[in-house]
């Protein structure tokens, strides 16, 4: 193959690689370069700490390839023998000095934006004008994450707040690593057996705000995700001084036992439940839920323990849209 058609066609190909390469990220949200959209102060600063980062990275990425390509045309060997040596050069020091100096020039510039921002990251806003901060307890288990408001309401993977409410969250996890993000209201935190860690956000505008966790927690992990629903004040009062109460039954059915075992209890990844007599023992619903079962077998048939840290109500909440909605096995008193 002439040498002509050769280059052309390594060319072709490298650029076919290229573009599709591309394709995935033109797809992406923000082409694929920037983070989600931010909706909250500290996820604001999170995106421009990103950026900040971003703007010398690309300007190494260009400035080192673009020399090594630059050098590798410029000196190519053309007509000289291969055995010839080029030019010797023993030390430039006011070259030295300029590539020593700007390397520390760059991360003295990223680390001052950065510490600059860092505070408006972690630290909760005082929000005095609002009252405090609304503080929620985010209960992290496998596979599913409950949300506990002053006064006591609960709701299990979906989280309600005021819209324009600094929300301050504090993470506990009852059984292994996980990891809370939602990526529009700000970072990775933690979710550590034994830690208590914590967060906070402030809604910008009415909207749900997908999340997930964000550390690997088991075979289920993909199902362990979250939304944040921002909405005006009055519903969120409507909904955590009445709603919630009502609807707390059905969001443990869903969020925790469904997930596994079906919607309607049929069975899915996990067994079928909905004719079992432990639907209908209280006693022997809660020790399960409290121990799970099969710790020692294969994950397969393994079922941690989902109801570890519940309330009374919480029990009893479940225990009564069993019986109302998917038990068809006979009433039992034990």
């Amino acid at each position: 193959m002439p040498a002509p058609v050769r280059r052309k066609i390594i060319v072709l190909v490298l650029a076919l690689g290229a573009a599709l390469a591309l394709v995935g990220v033109a797809y992406a949200g923000n082409a694929g370069f920037a983070p989600e959209t931010p909706e909250s102060p500290n996820a604001d600063r999170i995106n421009d700490s990103y950026k900040w980062i971003s703007i010398f990275a690309i300007l190494i990425l260009v400035v080192v390839e673009g020399s090594l390509l630059w050098f590798i045309v410029r000196y190519r060997r053309r007509d000289r023998a291969r055995t010839a040596e080029g030019p010797q050069v023993h030390g430039a020091t006011r070259l030295e000095i300029i590539w020593t100096a700007i390397p520390v020039l760059i991360l003295a510039a990223i680390a001052g934006f950065i510490l600059y921002k860092l505070p408006g990251i972690e630290d909760v806003p005082a929000a005095k004008a609002e009252g405090g901060p609304l503080e929620i307890r985010v209960d992290a288990h496998q596979f599913y994450w409950q949300f506990t408001y002053p006064g006591g309401a609960i709701s299990i993977d979906r989280l309600h707040v005021p819209v324009h409410r600094t929300v301050r969250i504090d993470i506990v996890s009852h059984d292994v690593d996980h990891s809370w993000w939602v990526p529009q209201l700000g970072g990775k935190f933690d979710a550590i057996p034994g830690q208590q860690t914590h967060t906070w956000f402030k809604a910008e505008r009415t909207g749900s705000y997908r999340g997930r966790c964000g550390e690997f927690c088991g075979v289920f992990h993909a199902e362990m995700q979250a939304v944040v629903l921002a909405e005006p004040k009055a519903d969120y009062d409507t909904w955590v001084n009445n709603t919630a109460a009502q609807e707390l039954g059905r969001s443990e059915w869903e969020g925790v036992c469904a997930k596994c075992h079906g919607p309607q209890g049929q069975g899915g990844y996990g067994p079928a439940i909905a004719n079992s007599a432990v639907l209908t023992s209280p006693q022997g619903l809660r020790t399960l839920l409290l121990n799970g079962q099969n710790r020692i077998a294969p994950v397969a048939s393994y079922m941690p323990p989902v109801g570890r840290g519940w309330t009374n109500k919480q029990f009893s909440a479940l225990e009564q849209y069993l019986k109302n909605n998917i038990s068809k096995a006979p009433a039992s008193g034990g």
